[in-house]
């Protein structure tokens, strides 16, 4: 066999595994996810349970009548918890579509309102009216699960976390914000927190996740296949803020897919490939 039909083999063999990498962490998200809303999804029948026993033993209609209303009010929340997770595990087609961002992130952040919650984290929304992204919904929920998740794991003792979006007007783009009040990631470790394999994390945390150094890599993956760039600044004892900019839904064009462009202070991957990492204090 040739050197150059070598080479083809290992890109296809390569191609694959990366496919499967992609597979597993996604049964490992979801089973993650499938964990947390399992309790709240318990809380909700309890509720459920609790009020129709009320309304069972009270005649009178004002009785009746509230706990028609929590019974209603819970049957709804439910239905929210069992779509958000069916939305994740579905198997939509890999092409992009319009994808209405504020939905998605409503959505992702029920199904991590109770793990936030368990872990003192307060969840701050800061949503402008954007336009739709053209996005893949369930790769880009991935992505900000894990961002998410990263950023409740960098507040061991409880914190804030701020999930921003944006419509950069100027580059016809939407941008998802999440920034944490964490620990912050060393300058000597920034530039290399999107390398596959890498990790700073030494095993599971309280909870149970740890960290396998490919969250990242693979959000910067799933980020630049959507022709986007997806951008980090952090501050040591300050917190971390990562931005993914999306095209939106009207503006996607065949730009080239290029590798990460890391300083001390900021790392970013761009669609063009032009740098535009500035150092931060």
């Amino acid at each position: 066999m040739s050197i150059g039909g070598d080479e083809a083999d290992l890109r296809e063999q390569v191609t694959k595994l990366k496919e499967q990498l992609a597979h597993a962490q996604r049964l490992t998200a979801l089973g993650e996810l499938v964990s947390t809303t399992t309790h709240e999804f318990n809380n909700v029948l309890m509720t459920i349970i609790n009020y129709a026993k009320l309304g069972l033993r009270h005649k009178d209609a004002a009785t009746h009548q509230k706990a028609f209303d929590k019974i209603l009010q819970a049957g709804n929340r439910a239905a929210r918890i069992t779509n958000g997770i069916l939305g994740f595990a579905r198997n939509r087609s890999g092409s992009p579509e319009p994808t209405d961002m504020a939905k998605l992130v409503d959505d992702t952040l029920l199904l991590l309102e109770r793990e936030m919650a368990k872990y003192r984290v307060a969840v701050e929304r800061q949503i402008d009216e954007v336009p739709r992204a053209r996005a893949n919904p369930n790769q880009i929920q991935q992505v900000l699960v894990n961002l998410l998740i990263n950023a409740r794991q960098a507040m061991p003792q409880g914190g804030r976390v701020l999930v921003r979006l944006a419509y950069d007007r100027e580059a016809d783009m939407v941008d998802l914000a999440v920034r944490d009040s964490g620990c912050g990631i060393p300058p000597d470790v920034l530039p290399r927190i999107f390398e596959p394999f890498y990790t700073t994390k030494r095993g599971p945390d309280a909870s149970g996740k740890g960290g396998t150094g490919l969250g990242l890599s693979a959000c910067r993956d799933i980020v630049e296949a959507h022709q986007g760039r997806i951008r980090v600044e952090s501050a040591v004892g300050k917190g971390t803020a990562f931005t993914i900019k999306l095209p939106a839904a009207r503006a996607v064009t065949a730009a080239p897919v290029a590798l990460p462009h890391i300083t001390a202070g900021r790392a970013e991957t761009t669609a063009a490939g032009v740098p535009t990492a500035q150092t931060t204090g």
